[in-house]
């Protein structure tokens, strides 16, 4: 079976078209909408929010860390911010490339602070959040046309 499609108006011969009409594209797309969904509310409810309702356990740790609230609640932002992104379509790719960034992050300082302890967890993370980033960069190219409309 063939990758490429027929030339129409907006996608000229033998290019991939993301948005495929075919029953396997649906479902790519809804399995990608799912891990966008599931990696949103992770990131909100699991992540963020323990954070910005200064939960015993997380204050314990940038405690710990030596950031206290001020670096709790600038994680916990970040990563609310990222998970509501992340369900926003001009800026899923953008909101994924920051968590994943983000996740890079909290694998060093899992290494370098709690001796690897929980390091696996934003590894494992990384990995849905680069497909993401990378079935999503077409939104890329809108997210630059909307905000040089903008400015």
């Amino acid at each position: 079976m063939s990758e490429t499609t027929a030339p129409t108006a907006s996608a000229p011969a033998g290019v991939v078209v993301a948005e495929s009409a075919t029953a396997r594209g649906r479902r790519a797309r809804i399995a990608l909408r799912g891990l966008q969904v599931l990696l949103a509310l992770f990131y909100v409810i699991a992540s963020a929010l323990p954070k910005l309702i200064a939960h015993a356990s997380a204050v314990e740790s940038f405690d710990e860390l030596g950031w206290g609230s001020a670096g709790m609640y600038t994680i916990g932002v970040l990563e609310l911010a990222g998970g509501a992104a992340l369900l926003i379509p001009v800026l899923q790719s953008v909101a994924a490339m920051a968590l994943g960034a983000l996740m890079v992050g909290a694998f060093v300082v899992q290494v370098t602070v709690f001796d690897g302890q929980y390091a696996a967890t934003p590894l494992i993370l990384i990995v849905p959040l680069a497909l993401i980033a990378w079935a999503r960069r077409s939104h890329n190219a809108d997210l630059v046309r909307l905000l040089k409309r903008q400015a």
